[in-house]
């Protein structure tokens, strides 16, 4: 086996624009200077506007992608994007953390895509605490957390995740703090402002922040460390041009210690 620390993992969906999915993850692994790989969850008929549907692939499949990979690289992160079910999850975060006891599993639990289509109608909460409690860090935006628990206020829900596994729940989304994110720890919660950098909406930018976060931990940066420098990254991301997809380029955050 090939041990290289800075390989990372992407378990998601296959999106033919690249602005999301599995291609936004390897762009932006490749642009944050890890190496990247990846498994597909599902195979969707999509563009950057347009969602016409998606064939789900199974966990066996998954995990045979996997397993392949494995017999030669070691992966010190793993993201996981979109999946099926809380069962395919379960089983899939079971197998990695077997084969790889000390890996750091990040999801990014994408219920609606963003043209519209909607991934899931429910999830059942003990199922899902379970499921958390192996994974390192997860990423939902504000209408995510509370479909995820169910409760209205988006930081009430976050703390409630939080005790299972630290949150950062994304801005993006935020009526009251547009484009402030919050990092949930067990005992602490880290606040990161934007830059103030003009940005334009971008197909995919839950996907590019997620794969930020995990090319900085896969170098070796603490979490709070790397939300910042993923945080930086994303913006640039999102004020690349005024189109939906965005370009990918290295970032000295990419390269140096935020703080």
């Amino acid at each position: 086996m090939a041990d290289v620390s800075s390989c990372v993992l992407s378990i998601a969906g296959f999106d033919p624009s690249g602005g999301a999915g599995i291609l936004a993850d390897i762009k932006t692994f490749e642009a944050n200077q890890v190496s990247g790989m990846g498994a597909l969850s599902a195979l969707t008929f999509q563009n950057d506007i347009l969602f016409e549907g998606l064939k789900w692939i199974e966990a066996d499949e998954i995990l045979q992608q996997i397993s392949v990979l494995q017999k030669r690289f070691k992966f010190s992160v793993i993201k996981i994007g979109l999946i099926r079910d809380l069962e395919v999850l379960k089983v899939v975060v079971k197998a990695l953390k077997q084969a790889q006891p000390g890996c750091q599993i990040i999801w990014d639990p994408i219920v609606k895509a963003s043209a519209g289509f909607q991934f899931h109608s429910q999830f059942e909460r003990e199922q899902l605490f379970s499921a958390l409690e192996n994974c390192f860090l997860i990423t939902p935006n504000t209408d995510e957390v509370q479909f995820l628990t169910g409760i209205d206020n988006p930081k009430d829900a976050a703390q409630l995740l939080a005790k299972y596994v630290p949150v950062l729940l994304k801005g993006g989304h935020s009526k009251e703090e547009p484009g402030v994110d919050y990092l949930f720890m067990q005992n602490k919660i880290e606040k990161i402002f934007p830059t103030g950098k003009e940005v334009f909406a971008k197909h995919g930018s839950g996907c590019v922040l997620s794969a930020a976060i995990a090319s900085n931990l896969a170098k070796g940066k603490d979490l709070v460390t790397a939300c910042l420098n993923a945080k930086t990254y994303v913006e640039q991301f999102l004020s690349s041009n005024e189109t939906l997809l965005g370009t990918h380029d290295v970032h000295p955050a990419s390269i140096h210690i935020a703080r």
